[in-house]
């Protein structure tokens, strides 16, 4: 039974606003129509179906191989979800390689934009928006830099990088030289749009893979066959930060930031409050070396504290090959926690937040881990995929190398994603092989997004795959909880919100969620909040706390909808 979506403006009524952070109930209330026990559904708690060919989405991801097996190509690519045209609908950007030294290519491969025209209907519409980058795709985030109302695009590649700026009639301008964020000649990564010192506007952070040039590239082999070197061949390379000078121009404040003085190699990023301190804080996964976490001031410097909040590594000790990173509160303690996949023989591991600026590795006493020790492990997101009212995980996996089943036997290059079903009682479980023939589908992924695509009220989910077309997934699952979404609208501060959180109180329930740009690996999603409330069939209370201080209240609101709440409709306690 579909359900059918409201978009409504909410104006909260007069009351004083506060923010405090609580802890949830963890115990979810589910209706009679829904399945308790998971092993008892014949078809499966959860059910993703396959229907990328009904969508027309022609694109193929290319890497630019030659066979030299040059080290970009293992991590191309990422895809943003966004509403591009303001009319509702989540629209999908892919990113695509180019050719590198030794391919030929007749017609260069470009980035794609397919605009959603609802009942999963798909054009096009890459050429008249003008986002057809030919560059050398990696990360990709999306945000409104300029505060105009509209989603701007930063792309993050193997070589110079670009930003399109959103002219508001479905076409985008190259303002890279004009707003001075081309950040040289880099082997790009993950990219995140966050206000940093709390100013209003979006500034820049970009992430950095590793020293690369065609002289310093590696040969290297495994039982005789010939592989990707390993990233420890190539120097780490320090990450940018970019602060918005408010005119459509940014400078490069890396080294006054504190940014500069860290070296690894970034790949999936996600900028969040991990502390609950009002300022935004910068998660890097980085491969083959510690993870950072920059701990933001308030006014824009950073400190890098990884290790001494337990993020860094792992419960061994041991340093990961990190991929993506995405946050959420899968507990509903009000704290943001952590997940980081990882490399083959390495578990992809859930860094719970304890409070007080301390996580613990809850990956082996949660159940996170599912079956990702013998994949390599690249996309992810905290996503409630049945709207029971707590944060399920997904896993996109696929090896870097064509040839591995040649020389190892305990793993393949195609492989089935990962979906962990969240139990309710901070535990997970492995229901992949039977959550529809979406999860059956077996290729090398690389990002992975998760939004609405359909507007029904559930969260659907958008692959790329390395070498291939993507994957789309429409989520079917027949029986679920009620649901809320909830755009934010910024005055003061930044028009998306980004930073923000925003507190969900429906009956024991109590949900946690903040706006991200760029996030998973090297991707971008999920900036219309989305929460599953169970049987649960009114919303008592919505917080939000906006980047600077301000707080909105807003009550009694209905379920099964779609929400946008206006910064400063309510009386706000600044603090």
């Amino acid at each position: 039974m579909s359900i059918f979506r409201r978009e409504i403006e909410v104006v909260a009524p007069a009351g004083d606003g506060y923010f405090g952070i609580g802890i949830g109930g963890l115990i979810v209330a589910v209706s009679a129509s829904l399945c308790v026990i998971p092993y008892a559904c014949a078809d499966g708690p959860i059910v993703l179906r396959n229907v990328t060919e009904e969508t027309g989405i022609a694109f193929k991801h290319t890497d630019g191989s030659s066979g030299r097996l040059y080290i970009m190509e293992t991590v191309s690519a990422g895809l943003a979800l966004f509403d591009y045209d303001l009319d509702g609908d989540t629209d999908i950007y892919f990113l695509n390689g180019a050719p590198l030294r030794g391919m030929k290519s007749v017609v260069a491969p470009t980035n794609a934009l397919y605009r959603n025209e609802g009942d999963w209907r798909f054009t096009d519409v890459t050429r008249e928006a003008g986002v057809g980058d030919t560059g050398y795709g990696l990360g990709v985030a999306v945000g409104d830099y300029d505060n105009d109302r509209d989603p701007d695009i930063y792309l993050n590649n193997y070589g110079l990088n670009l930003l399109y700026r959103n002219n508001g009639d479905g076409t985008f301008t190259d303002v890279t030289e004009k707003a001075g964020v081309g950040n040289g000649f880099q082997v790009g990564a993950g990219a995140s749009f966050l206000d940093m010192d709390k100013d209003g506007d979006l500034d820049l952070y970009v992430s950095n893979y590793v020293e690369f040039s065609y002289e310093k590239h590696v040969s290297s082999a495994t039982g005789g066959y010939s592989v990707y070197a390993s990233p420890v061949f190539f120097p780490s390379a320090p990450d940018t930060l970019y602060r918005n000078n408010g005119d459509g121009t940014f400078t490069d404040v890396s080294k006054a930031s504190g940014v500069a003085a860290h070296a690894g190699r970034g790949m999936g990023i996600i900028s969040a409050d991990y502390d609950n301190d009002g300022d935004t804080d910068v998660f890097t996964a980085n491969d083959v070396g510690k993870n950072f976490l920059l701990e933001n001031d308030g006014m824009g410097r950073f400190e890098e504290v990884g290790l001494f909040t337990g993020v860094a590594y792992d419960l061994h000790g041991d340093a990961q090959g990190s991929m993506g990173v995405d946050c959420g509160d899968y507990d509903n303690d009000g704290l943001l926690d952590f997940y980081v996949t990882s490399y083959q023989g390495q578990l992809a591991t859930l860094y719970k937040n304890l409070g007080d600026g301390v996580f613990e590795d809850a990956t082996l006493t949660t159940g996170a881990r599912g079956v990702t020790l013998p994949n390599v492990t690249w996309g992810t997101g905290f996503v409630d995929i049945d709207n029971d009212g707590d944060r399920d995980i997904f896993i996109a996996c696929g090896h870097l190398m064509d040839n591995v089943e040649l020389y190892d036997d305990t793993t393949t290059y195609r492989q089935r994603n990962v979906l962990l079903m969240n139990t309710g009682d901070g535990k997970f479980l492995d229901v992949s092989e039977r959550s529809g023939d979406g999860m059956k589908v077996k290729l090398s992924s690389r990002g992975a997004g998760f939004d609405d695509l359909d507007n029904d009220g559930d969260i659907d989910v958008v692959i790329q795959n390395s070498r291939s077309g993507p994957t789309i997934l429409s989520n079917d699952t027949p029986s679920r909880g009620h649901w809320l979404q909830v755009r934010l609208r910024g005055v003061k501060t930044n028009r998306d919100g980004i930073g923000a959180h925003v507190r969900v109180t429906a009956g024991d329930l109590t949900l946690l969620d903040e706006v991200h740009s760029g996030r998973g690996y090297q991707s971008h999603y999920g900036m219309r909040l989305h929460f599953g409330l169970g049987g649960r069939d009114r919303i008592d209370r919505i917080e939000v706390r906006w980047v600077g201080g301000g707080v909105d209240v807003f009550e009694d609101i209905a379920v099964d909808q779609s929400v946008t709440l206006t910064e400063g409709s309510s009386k706000t306690d600044r603090r």
